[in-house]
């Protein structure tokens, strides 16, 4: 096989694991792990076991999870059936999707920085009021 039809079949019923299929019926709906968890009433590392087929959902979970992601179960499970189309992500998208990750950090850095500053603040008032 050519490198590009790897590409667009890594998650043919031949090749494809549960949680390849999962992974990429969530990315083609455009949704994050924390979102699906969200829905589904889970934790982020329940959706991530899923997708790393560390373990696998209950029935219940698994109808809602077809639901959502538009979906067959049967496709989910074995391959076969209504699933996603492969689409080709433009590498400016990754790109993009780096720097959103690194300015959310950067904004967790900071919340955490002012809130040690306010601490520091506020002991720095009590000594002086002392």
């Amino acid at each position: 096989m050519t490198d590009q039809m790897n590409e667009r079949d890594w998650y043919s019923d031949a090749n494809a694991t549960f949680g390849d299929r999962l992974s990429a019926a969530r990315e083609a709906r455009d949704m994050s792990r924390s979102m699906l968890a969200k829905r589904l009433g889970v934790a982020q590392k329940t959706i991530e076991n899923w997708e790393e087929d560390r373990s696998e959902p209950r029935a219940n979970k698994l109808q809602m999870v077809s639901g959502l992601l538009d979906v067959s179960l049967p496709w989910l499970l074995t391959g076969q059936g209504q699933g996603v189309v492969a689409r080709e992500v433009p590498a400016a998208r990754h790109e993009v999707d780096g720097l959103l990750d690194g300015l959310r950090t950067a904004r967790a850095e900071m919340q955490r920085a002012a809130e040690r500053m306010a601490v520091l603040e506020k002991r720095l008032r009590q000594a002086l009021s002392a």
